[in-house]
């Protein structure tokens, strides 16, 4: 779900491209971040907390908590929420405090 029409914001996409969340494609505009654009795509939970395994989604937008937080090109605890989309960038659900590789 996107905002398409908005009474005073205007939106500016970029170039469409395609990223790879665990292994499906999906559509999104260059320059939108990861999380925004798993989250137009229908997807809520990012990840799950080390302790009690419950869903974390998308919640501040701003880099200040963890909730966000996944696999990206190989990549553990990467901030979703603040990371610009690439074309064939691959992203992953992350389980719990992530592995480094």
């Amino acid at each position: 779900m996107r905002i398409e029409n908005h009474p005073i914001l205007t939106f500016d996409r970029e170039r469409r491209v395609t990223i790879f969340y665990n292994g499906e494609p999906i559509e999104a505009y260059e320059g939108e971040s990861i999380a925004a654009a798993l989250h137009a795509a229908g997807v809520r939970v990012l990840g799950y907390s080390s302790e009690l395994h419950r869903p974390r989604g998308f919640y501040c937008a701003i880099g200040n908590c963890s909730s966000c937080m996944m696999v990206v090109d190989g990549v553990p605890n990467v901030k979703t929420c603040i990371t610009p989309i690439r074309d064939g960038m691959r992203v992953e659900l992350q389980q719990g405090k992530g592995v480094i590789r």
